[in-house]
This record gives structure tokens, sequence and C-alpha cells, in this order.
């Protein structure tokens, strides 16, 4: 049964701010002619274009969901169904003017303070009437329980309690046997889909995007063995969540994401012949193990460098585990895909299963990009990374590679301030003789 939509423009405001403020950051990059700049302009104009396209189709009446990156987004591109990630604006706004005060609304609603502040910002969003009613939502129930606890809390409310849910279920452990399982899940999502939309999946179709992806993962995979380099072409400001954003939120298996991946790979190989990087002199190089601090990323990350020389050359979205889709025929696609979204999906891949990823991800990164200095900031919310970092220190230990655990809000600058970020950081540097 198809769901009946009914356009509420109040529920866009926050929406609306989310756009405007992203119009604002692609007007000052369009200033500054610089290669990095304007390979960053091209990812916030694309952003701006999916925010449109989703305001559109509530004011014309057409299907749109809420879902997410790693619930199979080439399914989304393939049936021609706009989505938009429900904890978008946590993630992709989080350093917009606004932040601080809705964490404040969230705490004053009653959502608790210890609950992941991305979690908590996408319900108060919703229980605020502040976020797009979607025709239907993509629950994910793993790989965190704040994530789980947020679709609890969504189902419950009353704005949308007639919003249908669903989830796959995702097993524990990779193996045949799990990819098998979760293909079947995604089999069950499309029959969903396609109930509460009206719209069909084509396999040919879904091929095709599926080829472009797999173009896409093969440049990235090239751009990602630039960043060896010494010195590592590029630092924070561009590369992995830029990357991630174009193949798995804004441009999944679309010729334009392809295409700007060939710009960034372009502009990272004519640094490396040239021997530049982001800093005058690369000091320390150092993998950020998680996602980056977006609240006040433009306070942290440009201080390392600046003050240290200190160059991310890698983070937990940059790495490169994702694995083609076989396009012989429903079957291998589906499998691929459910390997692709489960297993190789960035904190997915770390977080659903055994702490074993986190330690084989810290060696492997540590050995392949020559690193210094191992970063787990340790978000609040992170609990389940949290439970690991003995087991982090010790494979650390082991590499004889310096490790540190911060403790801080990605959203958030009053839980640890900048400053106190800054302070423990430079204090641990002159400890362990780095910079």
């Amino acid at each position: 049964m198809v769901t009946k939509y009914v356009y509420q423009p109040e529920t866009f405001n926050r929406y609306r701010q989310e756009r405007d403020y992203f119009n604002f950051l692609s007007g000052i990059l369009a200033t500054m002619p610089d290669s990095m700049s304007q390979l960053s302009k091209e990812i916030t104009d694309i952003t701006v274009e999916r925010y449109d396209q989703i305001v559109r189709c509530a004011e014309e009446g057409k299907p749109f969901v809420a879902g997410y990156f790693c619930a199979a987004p080439e399914i989304y591109e393939a049936m021609g169904l706009p989505w938009y990630m429900i904890m978008a604006t946590p993630f992709l706004a989080a350093s917009a003017p606004y932040l601080v005060e809705d964490i404040d609304a969230a705490e004053a609603m009653g959502l608790g303070t210890d609950w992941c502040t991305a979690c908590r910002l996408s319900l108060y969003y919703i229980e605020a009437g502040l976020t797009p009613k979607p025709w239907a939502l993509i629950g994910l129930i793993h790989p965190c329980d704040a994530g789980n606890m947020l679709h609890q809390a969504v189902k419950r409310n009353k704005k949308w309690r007639d919003v249908p849910i669903f989830a796959s279920d995702p097993p524990y452990f990779e193996d045949q046997r799990g990819i098998d399982y979760y293909a079947s899940e995604l089999r069950r999502m499309v029959a969903f889909l396609q109930e509460h939309t009206g719209l069909k999946l084509d396999l040919d179709r879904l091929r095709e995007v599926c080829r472009e992806t797999n173009k896409q993962y093969e440049i990235l995979a090239e751009y990602t063995q630039l960043r060896r380099a010494h010195p590592c072409p590029h630092g924070w400001g561009v590369g992995g969540p830029q990357a991630f954003a174009a193949t798995q939120v804004f441009q999944t298996g679309r010729p334009r994401g392809t295409k700007w991946l060939q710009q960034l790979y372009k502009d990272a190989e004519d640094r490396v012949k040239a021997g530049t990087g982001p800093v005058a002199k690369e000091k320390i190089r150092y993998f950020w193990f998680d996602l980056l601090p977006f609240g006040w990323v433009f306070e942290l990350m440009p201080w390392l460098e600046s003050e240290w020389g200190a160059v991310l050359v890698m983070e937990m979205f940059g790495l490169q585990p994702y694995t083609p889709i076989d396009l012989r025929n429903e079957e291998t696609i589906f499998k691929g895909l459910a390997k692709r979204n489960l297993y190789d999906s960035p904190m997915i891949r770390q977080a659903r299963g055994p702490a074993d990823y986190f330690a084989t991800d810290i060696a492997r990164v540590v050995k392949d990009y020559d690193i210094d200095l191992v970063i787990w900031p340790g978000h609040m919310g992170h609990k389940d990374g949290s439970a690991s970092t003995g087991i982090m220190k010790e494979i650390c230990n082991e590499l004889k590679v310096p490790y540190i655990h911060i403790g801080l809000d990605l959203f958030d600058r009053r839980y640890t301030t900048p400053d106190e970020c800054k302070d423990k950081l430079s204090k641990f540097f002159t400890a362990m003789g780095l910079g």
C-alpha cells in the first residue's frame, strides 16, 4: 500500500536552514581559487541539490524516504527514489551556528545527555517538527544501541507514527552465511520500498548503478594509495569524508560522482609529483580513528597543521576495504551489496562486530601509511569503540606507535573544549617527542 503523504511546510524549517547554510559555504568556497577549495565546493553544491530535491518532492507529492548510507543506497538510486539521511544535520551541518542551541533544546526536551549527540539531535528534530516527514523510513538496528533506541523512539512519535519503518536484521559474523542472510534482508527492504512508494526496482538499472559504483570505489582505492606518499598530498580538508559523501550518500552510482573522484585523484597525483602537502613541512603523520569533530573541526584540525605540522593521513571514513560487486546476476549483485553495506561501510564495519576490526584496521593503516600517532577521539556516543580502547592501545604498543584516547563529543564543543583538546594533545606530543 502506497503511503499518502501530506506536505507540511513547517516541518522543513531546519532543513531549509541547513540548505541555506551550505549555500553560504559554497559562496565562500567560490572565492577561493585553490584546487582543494573547488573540490569541496563541488561536494557542497551537490549537497544543496539534494536538499532542494527533497523539498521539491514534498511540495509536488512525490515519494522520498529517510534512510542511511549503509542500507544499500545503490537500491535507492536504481529505483529513482530520493532519500535523505535521518542523521543528516549532526554530520552535514554540524558546524552551523545553531547547533549548540539545538543540543540545549534536545536536553530541555528531556533527552539524556549520556546518549549519542547525533541520535539525540535527530530525535529532537523529529519531536520538534523540524525535519521532513518521509513516505517511509529505513531504520538501523546496528551498529550501536543509540541508533536502535532512536528508531524505537521514532516509531512511538505522534507525528511519525504512521510512517512505515523497515530495519534489516544484521548478522554478527563475517562469513558466507552472514552475507547470504543479509542479501535476503536487502530483498525484503526492496519489497518494503516498492510497497510504500509505488516505485519498482529494475535489475538492469541496479546493475548499471553498481557498475558505476565499482568504478567509483576503484578510483577511491587508487586515491587512498596516493595518501601513503611523503608528504601526504592532502590533509583533513579534503579526502575521505568528502569521498564517502560522494560515493555513499549524494552521488551513488552517478557519473558526476565518478568525475569528482577522478578530479580528487588527479589533484593528489599532481601534489605527489610536486612533493607538496598541506603544510610546509610534514612533521607528524596521524591516523584519526573515528569521525572528524564536526561541531568544531575548523578550530582543531587547522591548528594541528599550523602548530605542530601534524597531517591527517588517514581516518575511519577514508579506509578503503570496499569489495567490487559481481554483476553477473541478481544473486551475485545482492550478495555484493550485502558485503559492501554490512562489512565494508565505515563505522558500521568497526562497531557492528568483533573488536578485531579495531585492531586489524589500526595495524593495517599504521604499517601502510607510515603513521607516527594514532588518535582515538573517544566520542561520548561511541561506547562500543571506547570499550575496545585497551585493545587498540595494546596493538599500538606492539607496533611501537603512540596512542592517545582524548574523550570528547564530536558535535558539542563544550563537552571537552577545543582548547582542552589542544592542551592535551600538545602535552602528549611533547612527552612522546613528536613534532
